[in-house]
């Protein structure tokens, strides 16, 4: 049954390939289930609810992203997005949480009809083959900075940005830390990186899981001995699980259905939805190209098959998740460890979305895995991704150009949405300004974007 359903053979992968690969995915998104209630708590939410709508919200997506495409991608609420939410809708700009919600809902409305009329579609395909290569390679390196710094190896500093030291970390962050506490979780990710490297040398199955699990499992073992000490102050709490007998499924009731459209007609509430459609659009749009890339999913003309039906079910996963009290839901960048680990079917999402599920009884266990476990996993995925800047034809400046500003936008904005603003925009300009425009055949799409994108930096 699953062959003929996910046509497994005709994919060259098997179910164990899918089944490890949707763990993977699974165990380096994870961390949405604690940021996410953490994030939106701050909104004013209750946070008990909001993980249990996290978790059924990234279940609904994936599994609408299994059967709509049957593709190995994740999908949960965004990161970024869930900021934008708590932090600009609500704290800036004084919407309830609830008008926030409704702004979300009607996001994924439109982008159902957008989907249904292709015009999502149509963008996608308008995009060069380079600039594709190049939000590949751009994402990597955003996925390896998430990495460095959840791990702490990069600390604010008086550059900006500088490498881990306690002196260093105490004075950027106003903290008394040491070595027990936060030293060693970054000497922990270190070790964790080198450990998942060797396994990804020797190409042992599971490479990026089993570098995880044994980083996390060496921190336990520093915390029996005493080398690591928990302090909670600091972010460094115990790396055991609480008992799992205690873990009740905590009630969505307080955030379920509880949107608000009073403002519906205003203008600013028009803005946040503007707002929110641009950077979920442009984030999924992003991470399904770089996904795809390294899945070896475009065709011949750099298209996705199924785009439709992935952009589709991120739509619906973005309407289900307000309705179910949580914020845009997108497609997952994390994706691509599970793609990275053999993962080409929707098997490996609906193996992903059933430890969602499971998660909800076993909120404790996975909850404990520690931001230095998963960072190793992040960064090493980061240099799978990078590896496609070998397709750049940087011989071509004009292409090469706006990929490179493609590239370094990514992580330098701390944006995947922006990295593609950019390279569109310098794309299009650099061609027109240098007569390449009839040569390439730039899609009139692309020039509709360039407008938008002026006037959203106008407006926003």
């Amino acid at each position: 049954m699953l062959e003929k359903f996910f046509r497994l053979k005709e994919n060259h992968t098997t179910v164990m390939t899918e089944v490890l690969a949707g763990i993977t995915t699974f165990m380096t998104m994870a961390y949405i289930l604690a940021v996410n209630p953490a994030i939106l708590g701050d909104a004013g939410m209750d946070r008990g609810a909001v993980f249990t709508a996290t978790a059924l919200a990234a279940a609904i997506g994936t599994v609408c992203m299994a059967l709509f495409t049957n593709y190995p991608f994740a999908l949960a609420p965004g990161m970024g997005l869930n900021a934008y939410f708590a932090y600009t809708v609500v704290g800036s700009m004084g919407y309830g949480w609830q008008t926030a919600l409704a702004a979300v809902f009607i996001e994924g409305i439109l982008f159902i009809i957008l989907s249904a009329l292709n015009i999502r579609e149509a963008i996608f395909n308008a995009i060069p083959a380079n600039l594709k290569e190049a939000v590949s390679v751009g994402i990597g390196l955003f996925i390896a900075f998430i990495g460095l710094q959840n791990s702490r190896i990069v600390i604010k500093g008086n550059n900006l940005l500088e490498l881990f030291s306690i002196a260093g970390y105490n004075r950027a962050y106003n903290v008394e830390a040491s070595f027990k506490n936060v030293g060693i979780t970054v000497l922990l990710a270190m070790i964790g990186i080198l450990v998942t490297a060797v396994l990804i040398t020797k190409k042992v199955k599971g490479n990026i899981l089993w570098g995880m699990l044994i980083t996390w499992f060496l921190g336990m073992v520093c915390e029996i001995t005493g080398i690591y000490v928990p302090d909670p102050e600091l972010g460094c709490d115990s790396l055991f699980p609480d008992a799992i007998g205690s873990a009740l499924i905590p009630d969505i009731r307080p955030v379920f259905l509880k949107m608000d459209f009073r403002s519906v007609f205003s203008l600013n509430f028009a803005v946040v939805i503007f707002a929110f459609l641009f950077v979920d659009l442009f984030d999924t749009l992003g991470t399904l190209m770089g996904v795809s890339v390294k899945a070896g999913m475009l065709d011949e003309h750099g298209r996705l098959e199924h785009v439709k039906g992935a952009l589709m079910a991120d739509a619906v996963g973005t309407g289900v998740g307000a309705m179910l009290g949580t914020s845009t839901v997108s497609t997952y960048v994390e994706s691509a460890a599970g793609v990275t680990e053999g993962g080409r079917t929707g098997l490996t999402g609906l193996t992903t979305a059933f430890l969602f599920i499971l998660s909800l009884f076993f909120a404790p266990v996975f909850l404990a895995i520690p931001s230095f476990a998963t960072a190793p996993a992040l960064i090493m995925v980061g240099f799978y991704m990078m590896a496609n800047v070998v397709n750049i034809d940087f011989k071509d400046l004009a292409e090469a150009i706006p990929c490179y500003i493609c590239i370094i936008a990514m992580p330098f904005f701390y944006s995947i949405s922006e990295g593609i603003v950019m390279g569109i925009l310098s794309y299009v300009v650099i061609h027109l300004l240098t007569g390449r425009f009839k040569e390439k055949k730039i899609s009139m799409l692309m020039y509709i974007c360039v407008i938008l994108f002026i006037i959203k930096y106008i407006v926003l």
